[in-house]
């Protein structure tokens, strides 16, 4: 039995791509993305560490309404809001292991 949050999808891109850079040393690229899938529109948060996120960019140039195939983890962080309400949101996000440009 393999890990039950592993996933393998082809996604469409729907913003540029943001590159922070964390403790001076880790880049962390984040872009906003649609699974592609026939009946309900999901939209998650791709997350790519290090230089996976720098060549996807410089390789593969990634722009709006491309479609990328992804592997990695789906995770589902907590995030609050404080000054509205003090209720949690969750959005799904996807560390990306393994991307290729189709």
């Amino acid at each position: 039995m393999g890990d039950t949050n592993y996933i393998g999808s082809i996604v469409k891109i729907l913003e540029k791509p943001i590159q922070r850079v964390i403790n001076g040393k880790i880049i962390r690229t984040d872009v906003r993305v649609q699974l592609a899938q026939v009946r309900n529109i999901q939209i998650v948060s791709l997350v790519f560490w290090g230089n996976l996120g720098q060549d996807m960019i410089n390789n593969c140039q990634l722009s709006v309404n491309d479609y990328v195939m992804v592997e990695g983890y789906i995770s589902l962080p907590d995030k609050t809001k404080t000054r509205i309400a003090k209720r949690s949101i969750k959005k799904a996000q996807i560390t990306v292991l393994k991307a290729y440009s189709i």
